[in-house]
C-alpha cells in the first residue's frame, strides 16, 4: 500500500466514524473534572480507560502526589518491537462544578463549533489520540502492532504537573518521542504546533512592619502596606517584553482597620520567560529584593522587614534540537496533505515543560478551537465560551498520523 493510498483510506475511515468520536467527546465533556474535584477526575479516567480498552490498552491508575487530587492514568499497549511512542493528555479542567452551572456551560453545538468544558483543553486532544490509534489499527495493523504505545493522562496539569512529569520520564525513558495533545490551531490550510513554552516561577512576598495608632502615634508605625507597595512597583518594573520576561502581581492583602498602621502585608507574584538564561536572571532579580533598603517608621526607630520566597519553579521549554527534528517531520507531513505547518511558541505551561530535555517532544497536536479556560458568554459576543471545531478533527488526526508514519520510517 502506498503512502497516498494509506492516507486516503485513513481519511475515509475517520470521516465515517467521526460521529462516534464526537459522541465519546460528548461523554467526556459531561463529566466535571475540575482539578479539585477528585471524584470527577477519576470518573473521567475510568471512562477513558474503558474507551481505550477496546483498542487493546491496559489501564493503571497512579496516585497523585497531592492526596486531594485524582489519579493519573497510564494506558499501555506493548508492541512487538522496542520502538515506543508516548502520547500525553490530561484529565482535569479549570472549571468548578458551580461555575459550569452558573454560566450554563455544557455541551452545545452551534454552527461550526462545539462549546463545552474541555472541548479544546484537553478532552478534544484525548479524542484525537483515540482517533489516531483507532485508524492506525484498522488501516495499518502491522505498524500498530509493532510499536509500543504509552498514553499518559495527568490528573492535575492545570495546577502542578511536577509528579506527573516524573511519571512520564519513568515510563518514556527510551521513547522515540512524546507527543502532547494540548489544543492547536488548524484552519484554512494552516496548522500550528508548539515547539517552545515559557517557564514559570511563583513567589510569595511578605512585608513586616510595626503597628501603631494611626492618630496618636502615627510616626511610630512602620507601614507594611507602604513597604509592599514599593516592592510591587519594583516587581512590575522588571517586566521586559523585549526579553520575553513578565511579572504578574496576582494577589495582595494586608492591614485590618484604617485607624491602625498596618504591620503585615503579603502578595503573590508569577514570573514567566522563554529563555532559560532570562528565566534565571529573573529569579536572581527577585531574590535580590530581599536586600532592598527598607522603609522605616517616621521616627526612624523601626525598619520594615522584607521576605521574597520562591514557592514554585517550572523551567522553560526552549527551542531545542529534539523538538525541531519532530517539527520538521510534521512540516513534511503537512506538505503532503496540503497543510502549511508553522511553529508556535506559547506562554502557557504544559506537561512537556517537565521532560522535553530528556524525551524529544512536540506539543499542540490536539483539537483546534479557542477560548480555553473561558466559561462566560454574553449576548454581544464580547465573551465566548471554550469551543472546538469538529471539522478540524479529521485533518488534524490525519496530519498527526502521517507524521507518525514518517517518524517510524
Amino acid at each position: 500500500m502506498t503512502q497516498t493510498d494509506m492516507q486516503q483510506q485513513m481519511r475515509a475511515y475517520l470521516e465515517a466514524k467521526l460521529p462516534e468520536y464526537l459522541d465519546l467527546l460528548r461523554q467526556m465533556v459531561a463529566i466535571n473534572s475540575f482539578t479539585a474535584n477528585a471524584a470527577g477526575v477519576d470518573e473521567l479516567g475510568r471512562l477513558t480507560a474503558v474507551a481505550f480498552e477496546a483498542l487493546g490498552f491496559t489501564a493503571t491508575f497512579v496516585k497523585s502526589a497531592n492526596p486531594n487530587f485524582g489519579h493519573h492514568l497510564v494506558l499501555r499497549r506493548p508492541g512487538q518491537s522496542a520502538r515506543q511512542i508516548g502520547l500525553v493528555s490530561h484529565l482535569d479542567t479549570v472549571f468548578p462544578p458551580d461555575e459550569e452551572i452558573r454560566h450554563n456551560f455544557a455541551w452545545r453545538e452551534a454552527g461550526a463549533r462545539i462549546y463545552g468544558p474541555g472541548t479544546v483543553d484537553i478532552k478534544g486532544g484525548t479524542v484525537i489520540i483515540y482517533m489516531m490509534l483507532d485508524a492506525l489499527r484498522a488501516i495499518a495493523p502491522a505498524i500498530y502492532d509493532d510499536v509500543t504505545w504509552t498514553i499518559l493522562l495527568d490528573a492535575s496539569e492545570e495546577t502542578n504537573g511536577t509528579d506527573f512529569g516524573q511519571l512520564c520520564i519513568d515510563e518514556l525513558a527510551d521513547a522515540l518521542a512524546c507527543l502532547i495533545f494540548e489544543g492547536g490551531y488548524l484552519e484554512n490550510g494552516r496548522a500550528k504546533v508548539v515547539v517552545a513554552r515559557k517557564g514559570m516561577a511563583v513567589y510569595h512576598l511578605e512585608t513586616e512592619g510595626k503597628a501603631s495608632h494611626a492618630g496618636s502615634a502615627h510616626e511610630q508605625g512602620a507601614n507594611a502596606i507602604v513597604q509592599m507597595a514599593d516592592l510591587i512597583q519594583r516587581v512590575a518594573g522588571m517586566t521586559d517584553y523585549g526579553r520575553g520576561l513578565t511579572f504578574n502581581v496576582g494577589t495582595v492583602s494586608g492591614g485590618t482597620v484604617t485607624n491602625r498602621v498596618p504591620h503585615h502585608a503579603t502578595a503573590g507574584v508569577e514570573m514567566r520567560a522563554f529563555s532559560p538564561e532570562v528565566y534565571d536572571s529573573g529569579l536572581a532579580s527577585m531574590l535580590e529584593l530581599n536586600d532592598l533598603p527598607p522603609i522605616a517608621s517616621a521616627d526612624g526607630a523601626y525598619p520594615c522587614r522584607i521576605s521574597v520566597e520562591v514557592t514554585r519553579r517550572t523551567q522553560p521549554w526552549p527551542r531545542n534540537e529534539g523538538t525541531d527534528r519532530l517539527f520538521a517531520i510534521w512540516q513534511e507531513a503537512g506538505e503532503e496533505l496540503g497543510i502549511r505547518v508553522e511553529r508556535e511558541e506559547r506562554g502557557g505551561l504544559s506537561d512537556g515543560n517537565y521532560f522535553w530535555h530528556l524525551i524529544p517532544s512536540l506539543d499542540g497536536l490536539g483539537a483546534s478551537g479557542g477560548n480555553s479556560h473561558c466559561s462566560e458568554q454574553s449576548a454581544d459576543g464580547s465573551k465566548e465560551q471554550e469551543y472546538c471545531s469538529p471539522a478540524a478533527f479529521v485533518p488534524k488526526t490525519l496530519l498527526n498520523l502521517t507524521a507518525v508514519l514518517k517518524m517510524l520510517g
